[in-house]
């Protein structure tokens, strides 16, 4: 019992002064790990459970600030209720039992709840609140820092915070995304006089209060996504954008998104900086015009037969539409060939996260023995001979000297170019006028909540880089089948290959569904021809749903539920994410 003293005693020494954002925050900690003293202690259940779920609320309403003065430890709360596998080496291999509330939550509302295990994880989550309470603060927050914590809660409450991203089983997310909006609300407020126009904090206040409104009335299922992210969210990002010129700040660097982003479904919204070597040349046009050649050359190749257009053909939004791509024997390879649209909004590439950078990439498939079957060394020599690739790499990098890593650059630039944000869903928010029909519109909304889709695709690029901080791709197991027959679990161990971690056996990287409707067959063996096998496959649980056995599946074996027209909704919205013919014929 000491913990709770020390927890109440806290809160009414802290209550009793003026409320500023740390004492704010510090009592919300307090409130978080004194309620989680209840679920572990707590004679009954049903005690338990609404300890709990005012232990999450103290939680999330302190999401915007502790997400940003401490997101090891945010993240370390707010994790799934999976296994954590970290890979650094063959000799360096961690897994640890997954902590946190979203594991509390689902053992504390299971059919049979582990009372033991869940006093257990309950304990975990009061100590770690005691180490963030004694080392974390708010008072060391700069004017940009406080702007860029209320900025990642904006987007990342629109992008993962409503789809049910961090409560899987409560699906408590709009709940969840008021806190959120009331912390908003008075961090904010508490800035008052760092406004020079009354009438911005004015808007501000009115604004989230909207926001507010609109939460506490909506249902989960029936939530209408697409309005709020239109009308509340880049409304929000624009008032954020006044707010940093009447608090005339300046930002050290640029994150993901860039400074003076206000609307989330637009290239020049995000820092391709960030996803990339920072200190790589700038895409110029010299740059991409001479990366675009690089691409379709097939002389680089070693039988002068393959290049890299040869797997990605922008007809068909850059892949080759075989189940398994062809090597350079006419050989089938492992795996189907991804798009490049928007490959470059990503932390890991290959399927199985093999390479860190599109340019470690590049250097693999030239030198795969199934594919360019080359080096970097050999692809030097060869276009140092050409007169004007020379004279290309001269107006791309002002230098005479050819070296290999130019070449890496060079191709890596252009296909990080390939992001024409041209779509039916992104003309929709560019615009005032209403661009997707009542069929798209209700099938982006599923997919953002019912279905569940937007837990592992996240928008905007629909890939599985995480909002908002777009730090890590996600690797996800679904329980693949072999054939469309649905009767055995595909073969190819995915992740497992790198590390032979067993835990992993079956990972995949979750890719794009932007341009989806013309990339089939799907899956990394290209096992389904239409996205109608798709959406079955996905409602009916995936390959546990469907009666496989699948270890450590990530995907929820329960089925979704979803009806026909609900299905039918889903991929008229995916037809939506088709970027405009023309913007992709002219890369």
């Amino acid at each position: 019992m000491t913990v709770g003293l020390f927890f109440a005693f806290s809160c009414v020494e802290r209550s009793q002064q003026p409320v500023t954002p740390d004492a704010y925050y510090h009592e919300k900690l307090d409130e978080m790990a004194s309620q989680m003293l209840i679920v572990q202690n707590a004679p009954t259940l049903d005690e338990k459970r609404k300890a709990y779920k005012a232990s999450r609320s103290a939680f999330k309403a302190i999401e915007p600030m502790l997400a940003f003065v401490d997101i090891e430890n945010y993240e370390t709360l707010n994790q799934p209720n999976l296994l954590q596998v970290e890979e650094e080496d063959l000799t360096n291999i961690r897994i640890k039992a997954p902590e946190g509330f979203q594991v509390i939550e689902e053992l504390l509302f299971a059919s049979r709840p582990d009372t033991a295990l869940i006093a257990r994880k309950a304990n975990f989550v009061i100590q770690r609140a005691g180490l963030i309470n004694k080392n974390t603060s708010l008072e060391a927050l700069k004017p940009h820092h406080v702007l860029w914590a209320i900025r990642n809660s904006i987007v990342g409450t629109a992008l993962t915070g409503l789809s049910g991203f961090d409560s899987p089983m409560l699906i408590n997310s709009l709940n969840d995304a008021t806190e959120v909006y009331q912390t908003l609300s008075f961090w904010l407020d508490s800035q008052k006089n760092r406004f020079s126009d009354p009438a911005l904090h004015h808007s501000w206040q009115k604004e989230l209060q909207k926001t507010i409104e609109t939460l506490k009335k909506g249902e989960f299922d029936t939530f209408d996504r697409l309005e709020f992210i239109k009308n509340h969210t880049h409304l929000q990002l624009r008032l954020w954008n006044q707010t940093v010129a009447d608090w005339n700040v300046s930002f050290p660097f640029s994150l993901a998104l860039s400074n003076d982003a206000d609307n989330l479904f637009e290239a020049e919204s995000y820092n391709l900086k960030y996803f990339s070597d920072p200190n790589g040349p700038a895409p110029t046009p010299e740059l991409l015009s001479l990366g675009k050649r690089l691409f379709y050359d097939q002389k680089l190749s070693a039988n002068g037969k393959m290049s890299c257009g040869s797997c990605h053909q922008p007809k068909l939004a850059f892949t080759d539409g075989k189940k398994k791509s062809i090597g350079n024997q006419g050989q089938e390879l492992l795996r189907n060939a991804p798009t490049l649209l928007y490959a470059g909004f990503q932390k890991g590439f290959f399927y199985d996260k093999r390479s860190n950078s599109l340019e470690a990439q590049i250097t693999q498939v030239v030198n795969d023995e199934n594919e360019f079957h080359s080096d970097l060394q050999t692809l030097q020599a060869s276009i140092t001979k050409d007169t004007t690739y020379r004279q290309q790499f001269f107006k791309a990098f002002k230098t005479t000297t050819i070296v290999e890593a130019q070449v890496r650059q060079a191709i890596a630039s252009y296909i990080r170019s390939l992001a024409p944000f041209s779509s039916k869903l992104d003309r929709h928010f560019q615009s005032e006028n209403e661009v997707l029909n009542e069929q798209e519109k209700l099938g982006f909304n599923l997919f953002m909540g019912k279905a569940a889709c937007a837990t592992c695709h996240f928008p905007p690029f629909f890939n599985g880089t995480v909002p908002p901080r777009w730090k890590d791709s996600e690797l996800e197991n679904l329980g693949v089948p072999a054939t469309a027959e649905n009767k055995k679990i595909d073969t190819d161990p995915g992740r497992f290959s790198l590390f032979h971690t067993e835990e992993k056996r079956f990972f995949f990287k979750t890719p794009t569904i932007r341009n989806v409707a013309l990339t089939a067959p799907y899956m990394h063996n290209g096992v389904y021809d239409s996205l109608e096998q798709v959406m079955d496959f996905y409602n009916a649980g995936g390959g546990e749903g469907m009666g496989l056995q699948v270890p450590h599946q990530t995907l929820p074996p329960d089925s979704l539920g979803l009806d026909q027209e609900e299905i039918d909704a889903i991929i008229a919205f995916m037809h939506a994410l088709n970027d405009d013919v023309a913007a992709v014929a002219a890369y």
